[in-house]
């Protein structure tokens, strides 16, 4: 399979199709628990989520705000391992065929080898990877390992990214490109800069119509999502908003409640 048939390129194909877009959701694994994870992911799926975005903990991660910092502490306080990860990515891979990308950073990778660990990836169901410090100038034996397995490369661009580099990250970049909506890190916020909404309709315009254009960081509301799909987006991540959701839940309702915010965030994809 090409990665021009990958679960993700078909995933955007098909809501082309039905003249939707798509709602990506990120959770972190192990937190609060594996199972309350797993919950949550059935509920991400019943309520609607078109692509799951998983992040694998890690000791520095740069691009997250507090709240995905502090998951990711809590999953490394409990000892979460790569191969935790991947099982879980198999485990859901029994249930859907739902895409499944990870987001992590580059020393997890560069240390178990990228060869293997896409291979490790693929195997387990991982359709597309996020390193938010990986560069293009650095991701030359990265990119190899994924196109060898046939894994996407989703790389970030920002509101300040110029338009030659914006060109250059999106001809390395496969499955979609993922513009940071804010100057900062991830992390709920009440309002939507103009700024974003310029970023957002010159990021589309610049990479053009072949290449699907995610935003994130601060996405947090279904009025969020209806904005920025009203702009263009072709697909809005959510993040932050949905940890805390989970934070305040009972282990028990998890899974009716991601489900029934999920259904409230995909209405407004349509």
């Amino acid at each position: 399979m090409s990665r021009k048939t990958s679960r993700i390129n078909k995933k955007f194909a098909e809501l082309a199709q039905k003249n939707e877009k798509a709602l990506i959701t990120y959770l972190m694994v192990g937190y609060p628990t594996q199972k309350s994870t797993f919950d949550a992911i059935r509920g991400l799926i019943r309520g609607g989520a078109d692509i799951i975005e998983l992040g694998f903990p890690f000791s520095d991660p740069l691009a997250d705000g507090p709240v995905i910092q502090n998951a990711s502490t809590r999953s490394l306080e409990k000892n979460i391992k790569m191969g935790q990860f991947l099982a879980m990515a198999r485990k859901i891979r029994k249930e859907s065929d739902i895409p499944l990308v990870l987001m992590t950073y580059t020393n997890l990778l560069y240390r178990r080898g990228y060869d293997r660990f896409f291979k490790a990836a693929k195997t387990a169901g991982i359709d597309g990877v996020i390193t938010p410090d990986m560069t293009i100038e650095e991701s030359r034996e990265y990119l190899k390992a994924a196109k060898k397995h046939k894994i996407d490369t989703i790389f970030l661009v920002s509101p300040n990214t110029t338009k030659p580099r914006l060109r250059k990250i999106a001809r390395q970049t496969t499955g979609f490109l993922y513009l940071v909506s804010v100057f900062g890190t991830t992390g709920v916020r009440t309002k939507i800069q103009n700024y974003t909404i310029n970023a957002l309709r010159n990021t589309k315009k610049t990479v053009g119509a072949g290449l699907p254009v995610g935003i994130g960081f601060g996405v947090s509301t279904p009025n969020d999502v209806k904005h920025y799909v009203k702009n263009g987006a072709d697909a809005v991540i959510i993040g932050s908003a949905l940890i805390r959701l989970i934070e305040k839940t009972p282990a028990s309702e998890i899974e009716s409640k991601v489900a029934n915010f999920a259904r409230k965030l995909k209405a407004e994809t349509k």
